[in-house]
Order: structure tokens, then C-alpha cells, then sequence
């Protein structure tokens, strides 16, 4: 299973259209894609404008081919696009450990 970090920075005064947005989003262009296993979003405490959310995918082809390369990718952006304040940080993880 891969791991995907997006590190989002948005206005804090839109954060909850922005919540509706991502969950819209997932179930409209992210979750019926191919080697979709599931996602959290968690929402900055010390910067209230800062989001992290982690997507599940089989493989990292799954993200970076299958849903990337995408019309649904052009969806999903359409939804949660307009929010973001700077391009957001992507970056891939395997599992090491776990408790």
C-alpha cells in the first residue's frame, strides 16, 4: 500500500467550504479510481489554514498514472483548486513500522 501526503495551505476563513469541498471531491473523482483504499484529512492546530491529507492507493502507478493522468484528476482539482493558497507538497510513502 502507498501513502499519499498533500500539504495543503488554504484561508482559514474558508475552511469549512473547503472540508466540503474535499469530501465532494473524494467521492465524486477520487474514490471510484483504480487502486483507491481510502483517505484522511486532518486540519492544522497551530496553523488553522494548513491540511494534510493522506489518500491510500495500491500502488503508486494507481496515483501517479491511473487517477494523475486522469480526467477525474481535472475533477477532483476543480473542487479543491481554487483553495489553495500555493501549489501543495506531494509526496509518496511505503510503510515502515507500525504499532
Amino acid at each position: 500500500m502507498i501513502l499519499e501526503i498533500v500539504d495543503i495551505s488554504i484561508d482559514p476563513a474558508k475552511k469549512a467550504d473547503f472540508e466540503k469541498a474535499v469530501a465532494a471531491g473524494v467521492a465524486e473523482a477520487i474514490a471510484p479510481a483504480k487502486g483507491f483504499c481510502g483517505y484522511k484529512l486532518n486540519a492544522g492546530i497551530e496553523k488553522p489554514g494548513r491540511y494534510i491529507l493522506m489518500i491510500y492507493w495500491t500502488t503508486l502507478e494507481n496515483h501517479t498514472v491511473d487517477f494523475r493522468e486522469s480526467e477525474a484528476f481535472t475533477r477532483w482539482r476543480g473542487h479543491v483548486g481554487p483553495f489553495f493558497l500555493s501549489p501543495p507538497n506531494v509526496e509518496h510513502f511505503t510503510l515502515a513500522h507500525k504499532s
